[in-house]
């Protein structure tokens, strides 16, 4: 059954969303890199019962334009599980989620890791997984390009099962320390994994105990045929960006629907876009927000987002001020690079305006506008069946947040969309998913 109510994640990219934040008078400059603002960002999510936190993460910098990187606050950050576990320390209830790729990895290692942080924050860790999509990514790990995509999907699942089947080398209650016998665990409470794959061979078992949760909690964000196979079978979350409500509840139907085809139910599933507002009192108000920001946008800047989220293609060849080109399919994140098309073609948009048209949310929904107005578009989305609850990008922090929580919070905990507390102590029980099962199969070639 369906829950009543939306979940909400707080994605903190370290000076907020928007490609230019970092220069706003409101925004914490130097957020990237200091714990504090962390901190204080994460307990505000927390009082605000947000059902977690969600850092991104990549393997480099992932601007092919160094000089676009250097007028930008995105290439310094720190690595996310690192933060989320200093995170667990100095919060109680909020989920923790970090970007892990399989693509530059072993599963034994990303295993323990997400355990580890499972641990030490009582049952509040999951790991977003993602395959690397950039060159500049795959030099820092001596290869001159990134795999094809279906190689890095095919990499991709053998990598997660592995780690879930790390994960369930031991069992519940396998640790039972009795001091009196001299019998710290049950001699058949775990036991070795033997994996020999295409891929991977992992002997095991995983040298931490079962998590409090069982296993982390699986987050994915791939929109590929392949992403939504690996999604169906393994996700209790896919982050995802649509632009229409028509696109949002095909992409919501069919993902649900694959998910049969690996005994699971539809509900131990959360679909939860990605959503940049900028909030006012008034619209007039937001708008001054908004354009504010857009005034900040370096070019250079501007232009490089955009290649980047078409799939790496230099476009410094082109008029600005043209249509955008007709482009080979990318190698990268092909999902993205066809979301930015459509939407090039549907508002005949130029190079121009469509990297300003991106430059805040990069493709997921954006609303500018009141509460009332940013509460009507999330209600919609989600009555219609478009999305189970809305991960939450601020154009800057900590202003943008602040407006969220402040502004849009109370209108729908009035219309009655959100909870007014957590249902229980781990990311799960407030998801109200279940983990897949086990021995979940992979789709046949056939399929």
């Amino acid at each position: 059954m369906r829950h009543d109510t939306l979940r909400l994640g707080a994605f903190f990219y370290a000076t907020g969303h928007h490609v230019a934040g970092w220069r706003h008078p409101s925004s914490e400059a130097d957020g990237g890199l200091v714990l504090d603002r962390y901190v204080d960002w994460a307990r505000k999510a927390e009082a605000a019962k947000f059902d977690l936190v969600f850092l991104e993460d990549g393997t480099g910098i992932r601007d092919g334009n160094l000089r676009s990187s250097e007028r930008t606050a995105r290439s310094t950050h720190f690595e996310p599980v690192t933060l989320l576990s200093a995170l667990a320390a100095v919060t109680r209830r909020i989920g923790l989620v970090a970007t892990t790729s399989t693509s530059f990895n072993e599963p034994y290692n990303v295993a323990r890791r997400f355990a580890s942080l499972d641990h030490l924050s009582g049952g509040r860790a999951g790991w977003n997984l993602v395959t690397s999509t950039t060159d500049a990514e795959a030099a820092n790990f001596g290869a001159d390009a990134i795999a094809r995509h279906g190689d890095r999907y095919a990499r991709a699942e053998e990598f997660v099962d592995v780690v879930l089947g790390l994960w369930n080398t031991w069992d519940d209650g396998a640790v039972i320390i009795d001091k009196a016998s001299g019998q710290f665990s049950k001699p058949d409470g775990f036991r070795p994994l033997n994996h020999r794959g295409t891929h991977f061979e992992v002997r095991g078992p995983l040298n931490i105990s079962r998590t409090p949760q069982g296993q982390p909690v699986l987050v994915q964000a791939g929109a590929s045929g392949p992403g939504k196979d690996l999604a169906a079978r393994t996700a209790e979350i896919v982050f995802t960006a649509n632009q229409t409500l028509a696109e949002a509840t095909e992409f919501y139907g069919d993902l649900k629907d694959r998910m049969g085809r690996f005994g699971r139910d539809r509900d131990d599933l959360k679909v939860m876009p990605g959503l940049f507002p900028v909030v006012g009192h008034s619209e007039a108000e937001a708008r001054a927000k908004f354009e504010a920001l857009q005034d900040l946008i370096d070019p250079v800047v501007g232009l490089a987002l955009l290649e980047r989220m078409i799939g790496g293609f230099d476009l410094s060849g082109y008029d600005p001020d043209g249509p955008v080109p007709e482009l080979p399919e990318a190698n990268g994140a092909k999902s993205r690079q066809q979301l930015m098309f459509d939407l090039a073609r549907r508002e005949g948009l130029t190079l121009r305006q469509l990297y300003l048209r991106i430059a805040g949310a990069r493709g997921h929904s954006q609303i500018v506008g009141t509460p009332a107005q940013i509460a009507d578009e999330m209600e919609e989305r989600f009555r219609a069946q478009g999305a189970d609850g809305f991960n939450i990008m601020p154009a800057t922090l900590p202003g943008g947040l602040d407006d969220f929580i402040a502004l849009v919070l109370p209108e729908l905990r009035r219309r009655g969309l959100v909870r007014d507390d957590y249902a229980g102590s781990t990311l799960r029980a407030n998801l109200g998913t279940r983990p897949p099962p086990r021995n979940a199969a992979r789709p046949s070639p056939e399929a």
